[in-house]
């Protein structure tokens, strides 16, 4: 899987540069140098979809060891961070986050459910979203439009049975059924195991039966969090001479969305949201070359922001490392529970 990722990352690294080799160079630099220093400010920006991210994210979590507002923004940043410039098909950053949020103190079966809801409905909120920008494209349609809007449109009818699928497993209690089954493999050996896994059946429950707090996630914040990422492709066309609608803005990161999620297997999609930008930038009229400064940009956003995100992890990551003499009295409760069988299995994957 690794060297799959390394591959893929390889891969679209070389389609990345045969794109801008085959629309000019040097037009594409040219319009990164007349954007400047304002593309950091459209990369900055990105603090402000990660600050509604941690808002919601934490709403899921309940208890006393609910982590702080700056916690959970820290845990997104690193999560962002890991699923972006590294090969982990997107997964990773949620192993991370649950190390993470244990190490803060979180029961497991509550970070796991956490983490399980998050990630079911940030897809329920992309695929709205992905057919608000695929309603805006056939609205303002042309040959090549309503082309790529038919492709589209197509993934969204094949995702959307999965996404029932997976809501409605959530409520047969999946983890507790298959670790019964490996259990009943093992010859008792993961009895432990069975009762913990019921315990994250029950935390998903709880959270999805929290109806208020799912409503708000879904039409508040998840709107939210999808309008300021929108403000980055706005500010960021707005300095390299494009003049384009709030709208419009919307349309195009919902559907680089999609599409990057699609690519979940390469690395930062590279390659896939250069070549995703060309084709929604074209549908909007925008030109190719100001297309790939787009997705230059968005890399300039990676560098200055995921970047640190990774260095950030590594700090965290040796901090709760340290020996156990150095930690309060108070934490060595958690950090022992923290190696309970389940923990263990969930670290151990993690590593592979």
């Amino acid at each position: 899987m690794k060297h799959l990722g390394r591959a893929a990352a390889l891969a679209g690294l070389l389609i990345s540069l045969w794109l801008v080799w085959r629309e000019d160079p040097s037009a594409v630099l040219g319009a990164l140098r007349a954007a400047g220093a304002g593309l950091v400010l459209a990369a900055l920006a990105h603090v402000l979809p990660m600050m509604a991210n941690a808002c919601d994210w934490r709403s899921l979590i309940r208890g006393a060891n609910r982590p702080s507002f700056g916690r959970m923004l820290h845990l997104v940043w690193v999560r962002e961070s890991v699923n972006s410039m590294l090969p982990v098909a997107r997964i990773g950053g949620e192993l991370v986050s649950f190390r993470m949020l244990r190490r803060w103190g979180v029961r497991s079966s509550t970070a796991v459910g956490s983490i399980v809801v998050d990630m079911q409905l940030t897809v329920i909120s992309q695929l709205l979203f992905t057919m608000v920008g695929i309603g805006f494209l056939f609205a303002h349609a042309q040959s090549g439009t309503l082309r790529l809007a038919g492709q589209l449109a197509w993934g969204v009818v094949v995702l959307t049975p999965l996404l029932v699928l997976f809501a409605l497993v959530q409520h047969a209690n999946p983890f507790e059924r298959m670790t019964r089954a490996l259990n009943h493999m093992t010859s008792g050996k993961l009895a432990e195991l069975v009762g913990q896994s019921a315990q994250i059946d029950q935390a998903i429950k709880l959270i999805w039966r929290r109806r208020a707090v799912i409503l708000r996630y879904l039409f508040f914040w998840q709107p939210l969090q999808c309008f300021l990422t929108s403000l980055e492709i706005w500010l960021a066309l707005y300095f390299l001479g494009v003049h384009v609608t709030l709208v419009e803005a919307v349309v195009i990161e919902s559907l680089i969305q999609a599409i990057s999620s699609a690519a979940f297997f390469v690395p930062g999609g590279l390659g896939v949201q250069e070549g995703g930008f060309i084709l929604i930038g074209g549908a909007l009229g925008i030109d190719p070359a100001t297309c790939l400064a787009l997705a230059a940009a968005r890399r300039i956003r990676d560098l200055l922001m995921f970047v640190p995100g990774l260095i950030a992890w590594q700090f965290a990551e040796s901090a709760g490392n340290r020996p156990a003499q150095t930690v309060p009295h108070d934490m060595r409760a958690e950090l022992a529970e923290q190696g309970s069988a389940l923990g263990e299995a969930n670290l151990e994957r993690g590593r592979r």
